[in-house]
Order: structure tokens, then C-alpha cells, then sequence
């Protein structure tokens, strides 16, 4: 990998050497080449990007990525994000996404290990230098076309995008991955101290801070809710030598004691209200396109506890309208588990406040947030791509999952949440019969076991098992086993 942090001569060195080899080349070879030294060329332009932090409801003060800072100082409103579009805009719409798309390519030159959010560094945070990127290879996941479950649940077209087959096995890596960089960063340059970096989490945000601080050497707290994890989700960052503590409270709990340590300067703050999350989770809006031929689906339907990637698939996809890599916005719907369902109140109530609610026990564990800190961020997407929210019960979540699962997919309860809601909105006609809708996984099946187990031994609250299928014990005996055949 091209060091971002070297000089221009040297980069300029690396040109010239590269030169007459590359034209020597013919076919797919020189259009590799092509895209190489068109990759060293950016990095040229790398140094003139800058991006920054200001406050999300439009305070003028705005502050280094690399400071420690998760609220704005005049009036406590969230973050964002801003990039310089008119820098961004020198690169034409055509050059965007044929840079993109060879950076996908599998023989990709300019990224030691390929990575969906690195390969859009431009877009996300381009003053990190290379050698401080923390990467594991997150994102470039399948966008899966559903068709046999399109056929069944009347769909024109429906994809899954399977953001669980990443490092931790759910779409926090995409987050954190930045998150983790511009820390490495800050560290390397002398601009930030930190004792650790530290976030509240329903389960996946630990795994991806967890594995992502190991990989930085860097310290890294959790605070989880004690018995509201799965197993699976307990396990990864105690693997990867996190400190784990676990709370007698929910989440939300949780939320306001890692807050609280942040304020005193104790920890640096992990969790998505630090907008660096967003930066990289809004590459599957980017993604999505792109696996699409650059072409943008009519919906796009998400669960959503805590509303940061509402937030940040808004962000994706508006970043390449403004730079006119896309031409729309799809509609959004966010989906959220009835029992854990603020945002859904809300747009039902036809007002912008979420006001928080006590979040109930729901199968969708990663989600059972009743105080989402990004739900001012979430609305103004909503509004923005003129969306929906809906809800979905534990019995119509766990059957949703199931019934995906039949079709061959394989779905978290999250997913199940999803596609419950796509499935009530297409039987209302809020979505049309011949729309491209894309249902967005977010995380793997394999870390939710007991929910998949207890659903087919019929042990789930609030569940009626319509599809369940439990093994069949027999004997070892071949007339008794083919008399069970059914064949």
C-alpha cells in the first residue's frame, strides 16, 4: 500500500517507474495498471482533502476528526461529519465510480487488504494515513438476490445485503473500522491521549470495538447488559482481551454510564453518537449501489435500535447524489422491533420528538433500545428520503426469519425484523409490486443459536412457531427410517 504520509516525490518516483511497464501491458492487465497509477495519482489529492467535525442542527463552530469530542459545545446537539464536496467534485461522477470499481477488483493494488470502507477513503476520512488504518477487510458483502422469497412474498425484486458476513459477523465493523483508524491516527500524530476506548452495546458494537482495538493494541472497555447478550455476542470481546462489564440494567442504562465517562475524560467514546460510526456505515449505501450496476433501488428497509444507520445510510447515499454518482435517493423504511419501538411512535404520532420508552425483552436483542441517542440524525434522513417506519411483532419477526430461511437464507432475528416489516408494507401496496427493494442483514444468524433453537422447539414468548421443524430421534434401523421417508 502507497503510504499517504510519504512525500509527493516519492509517489511521483513510484509513477514514473511504473510507467513503461504498465503501457507495456495489453487487455485486463493494462486496465489493472490503468487503475493503479490512477490510485497513486489520488493519492496525490489525498493531502488536499480534509474533513472535519460540526454540529449536526448547524452551529458554526466546527473541530478536528482527530478531537475527542461527541457533542457540540454551544448547544448539545450531535455531530456530523463534514467533507469539502467541492474538493470532491473535481473528480467527475464517471471517474468516482470507475475508481471504486477497481478497487473492488479481486487484484486490486493500492489496499494491502481489500476493505468496502478503505476502498472509498476519499468519502470517509481521508486525512488518516495509510499505516494507521486498522482494517480487517469489512465490507464488499453480498448483495443477495432473493428470488424464490421475492416469488413467495410478491416482490418485484428483493436482495439481501448480507453486511453479517464481515470480520465480527455484523455491520459494526463498518463503523468501527473508521472509528479505530482516526484513533490510531490521532495517537500516532500526538493529537489525542486516551486511557481506552470504551462503548455501551447490546452485543455487536463490543464485538467490533473489541476486535478492532486488539488489532490497534489498544485498550478497550464494554459495557453490556448483564443477561441480555447471546453467547455467542459474550464471547468475541472477552476473546479479544476486553475489559467486560456487565451491568444490572438494559442498554440504555448502560448508555448513560458510558457517557458519563466520556464526559470526565476517562474513556473515548465508541458507541454511534461519536459520528465516525456513521463516516463508515454509510459505505453500504455506496455498496448497494454499486453491486446494482450504479443504479439506486426504489426501498431500502433497515432495523433500527439505536437509529445510527438510518442516519448513515442517508449519508451514503446523499454524499453520491451531491457528487452525481447516483441520481435519487431510494425510500427508507426503518423497522423496529414492537417492543422496542420509539421511532415508530413517533412518525405513527406525526411528530419529530422520540421520546424515550422503557424497551421491552424482544428476540431482536442487538436492537432493544428505548432511548436512541441518533434519532434526530434518523428523522431528517427519514424525511429526507421520504420514508416509513414500521414495527414488527416477536411472533411476526421470528416467523418472517424462519420463513427467509426456507428459501435458503439463514437470518438473525434483526433480519427477521426486516423483512417482516418489507412484508407488511407490500401487502398494504406501500410498496409497489414491481420495486427493487433491498432488506439490509445486519448481522449473522450464527451469533443468535438460541433464538433459531428455541423457535424450533416452539420455546419462544410471544411466538407461535408456524414453520417449526424438529428432528425426528429413531432408531437405528433401516425399515424404520425408510418407512419416514415420505418420499
Amino acid at each position: 500500500m502507497v503510504r499517504t504520509a510519504s512525500s509527493n516525490v516519492v509517489i511521483a518516483d513510484l509513477l514514473i517507474s511504473h510507467d513503461s511497464h504498465d503501457f507495456a501491458r495489453t487487455g485486463s492487465d493494462a486496465s489493472l495498471c490503468f487503475a493503479y497509477r490512477a490510485t497513486l495519482l489520488t493519492h496525490l489529492l489525498m493531502a488536499k482533502l480534509v474533513a472535519h467535525f460540526r454540529c449536526f442542527c448547524g452551529c458554526a463552530e466546527t473541530f478536528p476528526l482527530t478531537r475527542a469530542i461527541y457533542r457540540c459545545p454551544t448547544c448539545n446537539g450531535l455531530l456530523e461529519v463534514a467533507h469539502d464536496l467541492d474538493a470532491l467534485a473535481k473528480t467527475s461522477a464517471e471517474e468516482w465510480r470507475a475508481r471504486f470499481d477497481a478497487r473492488w477488483a479481486p487484484r486490486a493494488t493500492d489496499m494491502a487488504l481489500p476493505s468496502g470502507v478503505w476502498s472509498k477513503r476519499e468519502w470517509v476520512a481521508p486525512e488518516v494515513s495509510s499505516d494507521a488504518i486498522v482494517s480487517t477487510g469489512e465490507g464488499m458483502t453480498p448483495l443477495y438476490p432473493a428470488r424464490r422469497l421475492a416469488e413467495e412474498l410478491s416482490f418485484g425484486e428483493l436482495y439481501i445485503k448480507q453486511c453479517g458476513s464481515t470480520h465480527t459477523g455484523s455491520f459494526k465493523d463498518l463503523g468501527m473500522t473508521v472509528l479505530v483508524s482516526v484513533v490510531n491516527h490521532a495517537i500516532r500524530t500526538g493529537d489525542l491521549r486516551i486511557r481506552a476506548i470504551a462503548c455501551a452495546s447490546t452485543g455487536d458494537t463490543s464485538a467490533a470495538l473489541a476486535a478492532y482495538g486488539a488489532a490497534a493494541g489498544l485498550p478497550v472497555i464494554v459495557l453490556l447488559p448483564r443477561g441480555m447478550v447471546s453467547v455467542a455476542q459474550l464471547v468475541q470481546p472477552l476473546a479479544n482481551g476486553a475489559r467486560v462489564f456487565a451491568l444490572d440494567t438494559d442498554f440504555d442504562g448502560c448508555m448513560q454510564v458510558v457517557k458519563e465517562l466520556a464526559s470526565r475524560g476517562l474513556i473515548y467514546l465508541a458507541n454511534s453518537m461519536n459520528p465516525l460510526r456513521v463516516e463508515g456505515q454509510k459505505t453500504v449505501a455506496v455498496e448497494i449501489t454499486q453491486q446494482l450496476g450504479w443504479e439506486v433501488p426504489d426501498w431500502v428497509v433497515l432495523p433500527s435500535g439505536n437509529l445510527g444507520n438510518a442516519a448513515a445510510l442517508h449519508a451514503g447515499f446523499s454524499m453520491a447524489k451531491s457528487l452525481g454518482v447516483i441520481d435519487k435517493l431510494p425510500r427508507l423504511c426503518i423497522a423496529q422491533a414492537a417492543n422496542a419501538s420509539p421511532m415508530y411512535h413517533a412518525f405513527v404520532a406525526k411528530t419529530d420528538e422520540v421520546t424515550p420508552v422503557v424497551a421491552k425483552p424482544t428476540q431482536a436483542s442487538a436492537i432493544r433500545i428505548g432511548a436512541p441517542v441518533s434519532a434526530p440524525r434518523a428523522m431528517a434522513a427519514l424525511k429526507a428520503m421520504n420514508g416509513v417506519v414500521e414495527q414488527a411483532s416477536e411472533d411476526e419477526l421470528a416467523n418472517a426469519s424462519a420463513h427467509a430461511d426456507r428459501t435458503g437464507l439463514y437470518t438473525c432475528p434483526h433480519t427477521g425484523v426486516a423483512l417482516a416489516c418489507a412484508m407488511k408494507l407490500r401487502a398494504r401496496g406501500v410498496i409497489g409490486a414491481r420495486e427493487r427493494v433491498v432488506v439490509v442483514s445486519t448481522a449473522s444468524a450464527l451469533k443468535f443459536t438460541e433464538f433459531k433453537l428455541g423457535y424450533h422447539e416452539h420455546k419462544l414468548p410471544e411466538v407461535t412457531s408456524t414453520l417449526a421443524n424438529e428432528p425426528v430421534t429413531l432408531p437405528a434401523d433401516v425399515e424404520t427410517v425408510a418407512r419416514q421417508l415420505s418420499l
